[in-house]
């Protein structure tokens, strides 16, 4: 595991991936940014109390919240934006390391979308049920984030990786097969997407990581393999 994710940190940075990096960075901020400032100008109009006071402060600790909740949900909203390069991404590794490779099935653009907006939605629903957990319980806290999200983000690269070379039957056989490294391959994409600076290049690491162990594995494996 420790080979494939230091692969995947000299992918991310490859001149090849320059590119969809400065979009997907660019993409998921501008996204995180919108959804701020949409739901502080929400709370800002409520004016809720009679005082202006008030007022201000609940405008002030509602949109330190609000951009809580948008670092929060980083992982799910960074896995939305890449499902526009995900394909480009994910053939510039294969070309690099993998050029034995046939050519994939073909996924396209709205299958990866449908897919990442899937798993935003579910992301964001649970980490919101999660939040008191998160708030009231320290170290409680960071164990389920990463449980959580280390399983969902884990699904969707290692889904979006492997139904590419594999039928959908043999993917969640492979899934099952190997579900706890793939959580905990999850777990650590979910903290490079926690960590700032570092997450802003994470969907693109997340990604190259999933792919080289995903090959790792269904090569050890014959059964997934082709």
């Amino acid at each position: 595991m420790g080979f494939a994710l230091s692969l995947a940190m000299a992918d991310a940075f490859a001149p090849a991936e320059r590119r969809l990096l400065l979009l997907t960075v660019g993409g998921t901020i501008a996204l995180l940014i919108g959804l701020w400032l949409g739901a502080s100008v929400v709370i800002a109009a409520l004016h809720v109390t009679g005082w202006h006071w008030l007022n201000i402060a609940i405008d002030v600790l509602g949109s330190v919240a609000t951009l809580f909740i948008a670092w929060l949900i980083f992982p799910s909203m960074a896995i939305l934006i890449l499902g526009f390069f995900l394909d480009s991404v994910i053939a510039s590794v294969e070309r690099r390391h993998y050029p034995e490779l046939p050519a994939p099935r073909a996924i396209g653009v709205t299958a990866s979308l449908v897919s990442a907006i899937r798993l935003a939605l579910l992301a964001l629903l649970l980490n919101i049920l999660a939040l008191p957990a998160y708030i009231f319980f320290p170290l409680v806290n960071i164990v389920l984030f990463f449980a959580l999200n280390g399983y969902l983000v884990g699904r969707e690269y290692f889904e979006a990786v492997a139904i590419r070379r594999l039928e959908r039957p043999v993917v969640k056989a492979m899934w099952r097969h190997y579900r706890i490294r793939l959580v905990i391959a999850g777990a650590i994409i979910a903290f490079f997407l926690s960590v700032p600076v570092l997450n802003l290049a994470a969907p693109l690491i997340g990604v190259a990581f999933m792919l080289h162990l995903f090959e790792k594995l269904r090569g050890a494996t014959p059964l997934f393999d082709d």
